[in-house]
């Protein structure tokens, strides 16, 4: 990691350096000093997202936008965009996944309690690559941690269907990163640490932008982030029996950790534009990712754990008590890098016509690695850490899109957008050191093969896989008279590995009054598998929390000869209906609200099978206690209010902000497929694993240079699930309340110092209890943090 590291420095150090010719602005700091008043939504911004019509702001669109501007994303002490959202959005879960393989380091994230790869994801409003990790029930979703939130201008979430306008991917919702492309400089610097004293993190960042002349800008973001892990763990008991049974052995305490990773990520962005002519400007735009991180698996016990301990004729004699007389933890590790580039020419055509042509690429690669392991089937020859193999994911694209202006009468103009996309995505497995896949000597005799905690990727799972898509879209919107106003759009696409797709939306909204509106919405959408999904295999091993014995389980590709004979079908493209509609209110005196009711129907949800045991005379070289495969498992709908309440006025000697969000979301599955094993787990993990009520509170008052900022957040019940080498467990959990503070002083217009605490009454959730057996204290699929209050001090820096 000091190769990283001391890339941070350099390209710190390398945007700090031509501050003498930056132009002065705010920095973020100056702007968290006003949060409240920055974080407040602005009657005339104009929103990209969702509308390809020049000048709609978020208060006059056809579908519900939220912006967030950088002070808001940046008011958070997380650097992971992820838990920024989550934050502020009632309708945005993400779940912190300790222990849970490369989840750990790419975390799932939910928008309306769908699935993370049903919300498309767009940089500067092009499509954002896609992360190599397959995470919950094979979602396969971009890594918003990816993003330096220094390089963020704002955000802007579309909450409504969208494929019909963006295509794939678009069921719940859309989010658009919108980077900073303005000339100026700025940097800061982040200490936080939990209340228990761990899990201590350090961030810093620089953001430097240049004019070039009076044609454009060029902007670079660097951004370095160091967290040390967390633990909230107790001792196994079967470690403490360990230990009693055998005094002469040291055993650590606790011998597994239950908490965050060790992680370390350096992020970087560029943005640029120059007007080459009048009606002709360049534009290029980047991001990209480099880390690392380690966390922990389950605990081996040599007194129990048969398949590792166990006596075997192929190795007289031997024994791996030798090697782990306390028992073993593996060490799981992890390299990503990410990058993303994209690159275009854009301008206007007299009054009326506008085009961009652009073409982007991205790329995802993740490395895996195991410490503090062995493979048992090899006996004394098994090496203790391994090279586990590599994931790749690779997307190129190619967009035309295009504007006409139609003058029909009405009130405005025609708005005619249309235009093409072509895309390849590609999905590669790299096959790690032999001996992480090996079924050594030792198998036969009853010890595990493969490398002890996750199974390297062999032969039988490499592959380079391919898709390639088509499509084409016409996007219309029109005011016909001044109170109402009119959209449809339509998308044909072309998908190679299953066929074609149209998705269609229309949109209406009717204002009686300068300050209230009503719209609403209906679209047709789709979700397209994906390489990864379609053609890739997994084999991962757990712990039965009832006889602490490891197993091996296999996630099988649907077209795998066994997943067929054990009724697996072709995958299928999910569909999804959405329906919305709302009411939007709006002030002269500081007051606005939102309110939107939604529908969305899923049908052939993608999912996961039931495990399933393998008949007797089929083949089983991984010794596998049951396998699964994807499949379209369920037809879901998901119905829910979006509320959203904001206030933002002078008060006595200084200026308040206050912003009140509420979201409830029930999913509900409406019948299985024609799937041959449908799985009663998951229908239950659709319905119950998020909380159907979460709501979000800020107030704010700035007076002066102090600025004062307190968040409380509110999540409601939900259920929780623990796999089994038998079955599964179900625990339901409480609703929970958590608080955040936080105070600003501006010592000088150009730097300024913040403090604050998240979760700061130290609230902690309900224990879980059917994972207390492996020291587990706070459940790990929870969605939101469980290491309890977090203090910080942030100092930022204009030149």
């Amino acid at each position: 990691m000091k190769l990283v590291t001391s890339c941070a420095v350099a390209a710190l150090h390398v945007l700090c350096a031509p501050a003498a010719l930056a132009q002065s602005v705010a920095t973020a700091e100056d702007a968290a000093s006003t949060s409240s008043a920055d974080a407040a939504p602005r009657q005339g911004e104009v929103v990209v997202t969702g509308t390809r019509e020049r000048g709609r702001t978020q208060y006059d669109t056809l579908s519900p936008v939220d912006v967030l501007p950088e002070a808001l994303i940046r008011s958070s002490v997380s650097a992971d965009l992820n838990d920024n959202l989550a934050q502020l959005l009632p309708s945005f879960n993400v779940q912190r996944l300790p222990a849970a393989d490369g989840q750990a380091f790419v975390r799932p994230a939910s928008l309306r309690g769908l699935s993370a790869d049903q919300t498309l994801v767009l940089v500067n409003g092009k499509r954002y690559h896609r992360s190599a990790l397959l995470g919950t029930r094979g979602a396969q979703s971009p890594d918003l941690a990816s993003i330096p939130s220094l390089a963020i201008k704002r955000v802007e979430v579309l909450r409504d269907g969208a494929s019909a306008q963006y295509g794939s991917d678009a069921i719940a919702g859309v989010i658009n990163i919108i980077l900073d492309d303005t000339a100026g400089m700025e940097a800061f610097g982040q200490f936080s640490q939990y209340y228990k004293g761990d899990g201590k993190e350090y961030q810093t960042g620089a953001r430097g932008g240049i004019a070039l002349g009076d044609r454009g800008a060029i902007v670079f973001t660097g951004q370095y982030d160091h967290a040390e892990a967390t633990s909230r763990t107790r001792q196994r008991p079967d470690a403490i029996a360990f230990q009693a049974a055998h005094p002469d052995i040291a055993v650590p305490n606790p011998v597994q950790r239950w908490g965050q990773p060790d992680e370390e990520r350096v992020r970087a962005a560029l943005d640029m534009h120059y007007e080459l002519a009048p009606a002709a400007t360049l534009y290029a735009f980047g991001t990209v990712q480099q880390g690392e991180g380690v966390t922990d698996f389950n605990w081996r016990n040599p007194d129990g754990t048969a398949s590792v301990y166990g006596a075997s004729s192929a190795f007289p004699g031997f024994n791996f008590g030798s090697l782990y007389p306390a028992g073993f933890t593996p060490r799981f590790g992890t390299e990503f890098a990410d990058l993303q580039l994209a690159s275009g020419l854009r301008g206007e055509l007299g009054d009326r016509f506008t085009y961009d042509l652009s073409a982007s690429a991205g790329r995802s690669r993740i490395d895996y690695s195991l410490g503090e392991s062995l493979n048992a089937s090899l006996g004394p020859l098994s090496p203790t850490s391994f090279y586990l193999g590599r994931l790749s994911q690779r997307e190129f694209n190619l967009n035309a899109d295009l504007v006409y202006k139609l003058p029909i009468g009405g009130a405005e103009p025609l708005n005619i957008a249309f235009g093409g996309e072509r895309r390849i995505e590609r999905y590669i497995v790299g096959t790690g050191d032999p001996a992480s896949y090996a079924i050594g000597p030792g198998a036969a005799t009853g010890l595990a093969p493969n490398s002890n905690g996750f199974p390297g990727f062999g032969p039988a799972q490499a592959g380079n896989f391919r898709q390639r898509s088509y499509a084409g879209y016409v996007d219309l919107e029109w005011r016909p008279v001044r109170m109402v106003s009119l959209g449809a759009a339509g998308r044909y696409e072309d998908f190679s590995s299953f066929g074609d797709k149209f998705t269609y939306k229309l949109s209406a909204r009717v204002d009686p009054a300068s300050w209230v509106g009503v719209r609403g919405t209906y679209s047709t959408g789709f979700r397209a598998p994906t390489p990864a999904q379609l053609n890739t295999r997994v084999v991962s091993q757990g712990l039965d929390t009832r006889t602490l014995q490891v197993f091996n389980q296999g996630r099988l590709a649907p077209t795998d000869p066994l997943a067929v004979a054990l009724g697996a079908q072709p995958l299928r493209p999910e569909t999804s209906k959405n329906i919305s509609a709302g009411l939007v209110f709006q002030t002269g005196f500081g007051l606005g609200a939102t309110v939107d009711l939604y529908q969305i129907d899923v049908d052939d949800r993608f999912s996961q099978s039931a495990t399933l045991a393998i008949p007797a005379g089929l083949p089983n070289p991984d010794r596998f206690t049951s396998v699964s495969y994807f499949t379209n498992d369920f037809d879901t709908r998901t119905r829910g209010i979006d509320a959203v309440l904001t206030y933002a006025r002078n008060m006595g000697p200084g200026r308040v902000n206050a912003a009140l969000a509420y979201n409830y979301n029930e999913t509900t599955v409406r019948s299985g497929t024609s799937a041959a094993v449908p799985n009663e787990t998951q229908r239950r993990i659709f319905q119950e694993r998020l909380p159907q009520h979460n709501a979000t509170g800020t107030l704010g008052y700035d007076i002066g240079p102090v600025g004062l900022l307190v968040r409380g957040r509110y999540y409601g019940p939900w259920t929780d699930v623990t796999g089994n080498a038998t079955g599964e467990l179900f625990q339901r959990f409480d609703g929970i309340a958590l608080f955040d503070a936080s105070i600003t002083y501006r010592i000088t217009p150009n730097l300024s110092l913040r403090a604050g605490a998240e979760n700061v009454f130290n609230a902690y959730p309900d224990e879980a209890t059917n994972q207390a057996i492996r020291g587990l204290i706070y459940s790990r699929n929870a969605p939101y943090d469980t290491d309890g209050g977090q203090y910080y001090v942030r100092l930022g820096m204009s030149f």
